[in-house]
């Protein structure tokens, strides 16, 4: 692995902008549905809400900034990603009462992104990760992974052993007799 020169100079936030589709529906219940469609790197200089293209019943809206993070302890998870060959970024957005959605969130860890799922209030997808933040987190990866080496846990059985099996530390047998 190479160190780059001054590892507290390497940057661990990126913004991006993010992109959702707004799909008409024809449905009795709600006219339309949001989803994530893509980030833009770097972070576009329009407002939240722009809209950037329109295809049939389909819009192609800017919703504004997310900030991807990096940190140490999870290289393992942005390496895994990576060596997919398509790595991916999980977005997350909240949507309330037909509006756009906002509360925007994103990450390249996947069990982070998997983890949103498990709130149910929120619109959460992947979308394919930019050549240049893919880079950036690869010299992130290179910079900070260690390799954890497994190590199984020993039981200590001595204490087991020495007030004999199905006794409590009384003494007494585990059943009650």
């Amino acid at each position: 692995m190479s160190e780059p020169a001054n590892k507290e100079a390497m940057d661990v936030v990126r913004e991006v902008g993010i992109v959702l589709a707004r799909r008409a529906l024809d449905n009795p219940w709600i006219d339309h549905l949001w989803s994530p469609h893509g980030v833009l790197f770097p972070a576009p200089d329009c407002a939240a809400g722009a809209l950037l293209s329109q295809e049939g019943d389909v819009r192609l809206v800017y919703a504004g900034e997310a900030a991807v993070q990096l940190y140490v302890p999870e290289t393992g998870n942005y390496r895994d990603n990576l060596a997919t060959g398509a790595p991916l970024l999980w977005i997350a957005a909240r949507t309330r009462d037909g509006a756009m959605p906002d509360d925007l969130r994103v990450t390249a860890d996947p069990t982070e992104g998997e983890a949103w799922h498990e709130a149910g209030s929120e619109i959460v997808a992947t979308v394919p990760m930019p050549g240049d933040i893919a880079s950036w987190i690869a010299a992130f990866v290179d910079a900070f992974h260690v390799e954890q080496v497994f190590q199984k846990r020993q039981r200590d059985r001595s204490e087991r052993k020495e007030r004999g099996f199905g006794r409590k530390p009384d003494g007494q047998r585990e059943n009650g007799s």
